[in-house]
């Protein structure tokens, strides 16, 4: 392979997005605007809605995070040149937090269990140590410590690379991927039961933890398509990235749509042959009524209509028609998000709420606003990273 020749660092000039920023900021406003009023006039409805787009923004931080960690804990390549996008994505949890107040809040309208006195439920009493207030708030603070504090370290150090290209720095985030893998699976997991499995204190699957680290991992994945495309079509990258970094991103979603289909399956099978009706009752919820419609329709979107398009090779060396389906299964994640939390509420149908899209826009639109800024403040690739110019020139 030819020498490659490196790159100038290049930055995202994001103040000249005034009329999207503008925009987004509005469609913010507006957003909120409508979760207070619905929080006055439905808080229940409210607090399952704002529960619901929380997660599914948290979660996508989660999956970025994750990529950061395992492109230094695997040496991978091909992902330097996107990495400080991730790292970008992952650095939200700086600001995440907030969006949990009103989760806080309103608390006591989201998990029964919280309600409850000792001696009122004995399913509840015996998992007394794991679902009980304290803990489950120093659980939090813990989540949101954690992630915040590990996301902006390899942040700064990935640009403190930008300006000494101390080679070391490499070597010292990947060592310190090893701690911090586990203590993330770990954290993931129990967020995840935390916040979701909880609904249902009666419920319980071992798979949980995976399966939310799945779509986790398939959103992050989509969203990072997206955004590479879009910076691509202005101009932005074309020394650095090729059709060869599509590629992998379109096989890397094609694996994890796979994943995700085998997690939800193994769940679904292994808890409805067993038929133990604390187990059961999770996908009776949302196998009845218009419920199983919706269910039906996430594991023909969420599965078999991406899988047969990414089977191609020449659909992931589009970018175009990739981010297509990026798009659709971000979709497919956010559905797949409502399906666990809102049969809650609505234990007998599917009812949409303006509150969802409000939600969804009070904390999405600000979100967006802080990643834009985000990448007007770094380059937009790690511009002396040691395995810059193998990520430049790789084939696959």
């Amino acid at each position: 392979m030819s020498k490659v020749k490196l790159p100038k660092e290049e930055f995202f000039e994001y103040r000249n997005l005034g009329p999207l920023m503008l925009g987004l900021a509005a469609g913010g406003v507006v957003g909120l605007l409508v979760c207070l009023i619905g929080a006055l006039v439905s808080t229940k409805q409210f607090a399952f809605s704002w529960l619901a787009a929380f997660v599914f923004f948290f979660t996508i931080c989660v999956g970025s995070f994750f990529w950061v960690l395992v492109h230094y804990a695997v040496e991978a390549e091909w992902s330097v040149v996107v990495r400080r996008l991730l790292e970008n994505l992952a650095g939200l949890f700086k600001w995440i937090w907030i969006f949990f107040i009103p989760i806080a809040i309103f608390h006591e309208q989201i998990y029964a269990w919280m309600t409850l006195a000792p001696g009122e439920d004995a399913l509840l009493d015996n998992k007394a140590a794991l679902l009980n207030m304290p803990f489950f708030w120093v659980r939090v603070i813990f989540y949101f410590c954690f992630f915040g504090i590990m996301a902006l370290f390899y942040r700064r150090m990935s640009i403190k690379q930008d300006s000494n290209g101390d080679p070391f720095i490499t070597a010292r985030a990947r060592g310190i991927s090893f701690v911090t893998l586990p203590i993330f699976a770990v954290s993931l997991t129990l967020a995840a039961i935390d916040w979701l499995m909880a609904l249902n204190h009666h419920w319980f699957s071992t798979m949980w933890g995976v399966y939310i680290f799945s779509g986790s991992a398939l959103g992050a994945i989509c969203l990072l398509v997206i955004i590479t495309t879009l910076l691509w079509n202005a101009g932005y990258l074309r020394n650095v990235i090729s059709l060869e970094h599509f590629h992998i991103m379109g096989k890397l979603m094609l694996a994890f749509t796979v994943f995700w289909a085998y997690i939800a399956f193994g769940q679904f099978f292994l808890i409805w042959y067993a038929n133990i009706p604390e187990e059961t009752v999770w996908f009776i919820k949302r196998n009845t009524g218009s419920w199983n419609a919706l269910s039906i329709f996430m594991v023909v979107g969420h599965f078999f209509i991406p899988f047969l398009i990414l089977l191609f090779q020449s659909i992931k060396k589009k970018p175009a028609v990739l981010s297509g389906v990026a798009c659709w299964l971000l979709f497919m994640h956010f559905v797949d998000i409502y399906i666990v939390v809102l049969p809650v509420l609505h234990p007998f149908g599917f009812k949409p709420s303006i509150l969802d899209l409000a939600a969804f826009l009070a904390i999405g639109c600000p979100l967006a606003l802080l990643f834009l800024q985000s990448l007007g403040k770094s380059s937009l690739f790690p511009a002396r990273d040691p395995r810059l110019a193998k990520s430049i020139g790789i084939q696959n």
